[in-house]
């Protein structure tokens, strides 16, 4: 697939059991201000970023790897980063709102 113009970020947690997953954190997906996930199971899905943070760890490069991979395939043009910045996730949400 062509990769994307738009560079998203990426956030990538770990959780307890090695199940990772991408968190795009300045990505609203509804009305109640959650936000776009990806996992290799269910792939994307909402999610409540201070949730998912709270339940996991940041991932290395290397638990990350095979995700990333799997989302550039879709076309994503990713920039990994390694937590939310509030300004550019309350800006989506306004303009989405």
């Amino acid at each position: 697939m062509e990769k994307d113009t738009y560079i998203t970020e990426v956030t990538f947690r770990k959780f307890k059991d090695g199940q990772v997953i991408a968190l795009l954190p300045h990505e609203v997906s509804d009305h109640d201000g959650n936000i776009t996930s990806y996992m290799h199971i269910g792939q994307h899905s909402s999610a409540t970023y201070n949730h998912v943070v709270s339940m996991t760890k940041l991932a290395t490069p290397r638990d990350y790897a095979d995700l990333l991979a799997e989302m550039e395939s879709l076309g994503y043009n990713i920039k990994v980063i390694s937590k939310q910045n509030r300004s550019k996730y309350l800006a989506n949400y306004y303009e989405r709102t």
